[in-house]
Parts: structure tokens; C-alpha cells; sequence
């Protein structure tokens, strides 16, 4: 089976969607990887803010970063391999990138990641996962997991 890596530039959380201003690349991304993970794929996301060695540990992740600054990034790796910079994959590009079946990665995932608030404190329903009290804290933000909104 194939791995695909996606290094991404320096963001607030892992997933960089938390706050109330998030980007719907960032959304689709996520929902795809959380999907894809779900059937047992093989494919990572890190980022160089919170995972900055594994940007080091790839030979060709490195180069490109000395080469091109974290400006280039995003950077899609499969099998250790640049297949992509600049930019994430489209959904179609990870199916085709990885082998897989179309099914895969319907039109259902981008559907279903929609009718979530976008925010990395809350779950599916949009319920805040750091309670009422936190939440109530700073409502401004949208967020209540402290420092990263």
C-alpha cells in the first residue's frame, strides 16, 4: 500500500482549523486525510510548527525547504517521493495518487465536513469539547482550547 505525507506550512493546531475564520481548503484536507485514515490508509499530515523533524527527517522534504523556503509548502510526498508543492491535492489527486477506488473519497466527505463548524474545540455536533465555562471564556474567538484560536 502506498503512504502519502503531507508536510504543511507553520499553523495554530495541527489541523489548522480552529478559530473562526477557516480556510474550506483546510476543511476539505482534513475531512479527506479523517476519512481516508477511517479505512485504514496510510497517509499523515504534519506540520512544521509542531512537528518540525519530520520536515527534517525527509531527505527530500529538506532539500525542498532549503531550496524554496516554507513558502513552497504545502509539500505531498508519496512513498517519499514530491508529487505535489504549492498547493494540497484535490480529492480526485489523493484517489489517483494512492490507487484507490473513487468510492473511497465521495462527495459525501466534503458534505458531511461542511455541516461542522470548523472549530478544533468542538465535536461533530458542534459541541464544545472544553465545556460550557471554557467556552464561555472567549466566545469572540470561536474557540476555547486556549492559546491556539
Amino acid at each position: 500500500m502506498k503512504k502519502m505525507i503531507i508536510y504543511e506550512p507553520a499553523m495554530c493546531c495541527e489541523t489548522g482549523i480552529c478559530g473562526v475564520g477557516v480556510e474550506p481548503e483546510l476543511l476539505r484536507i482534513s475531512a479527506a486525510v479523517s476519512a481516508l485514515k477511517k479505512e485504514g490508509i496510510s497517509i499523515e499530515r504534519y506540520n512544521l510548527s509542531s512537528a518540525p523533524m519530520k520536515f527534517v527527517e525527509s531527505e527530500p522534504v529538506s532539500a525542498f525547504l532549503r531550496s524554496e523556503g516554507a513558502e513552497g509548502l504545502p509539500v505531498i510526498t508519496v512513498d517519499g517521493d514530491i508529487v505535489i508543492t504549492g498547493r494540497y491535492p484535490s480529492n480526485e489527486e489523493v484517489i489517483s495518487l494512492l490507487g484507490l477506488p473513487e468510492s473511497m473519497l465521495s462527495s459525501d466527505v466534503k458534505e458531511e465536513n461542511e455541516e461542522k463548524n470548523g472549530s478544533c474545540c468542538s465535536d461533530a455536533a458542534g459541541e464544545s469539547c472544553c465545556g460550557d465555562s471554557a467556552k464561555e471564556e472567549k466566545p469572540e474567538s470561536g474557540c476555547c482550547c486556549g492559546g491556539c484560536c
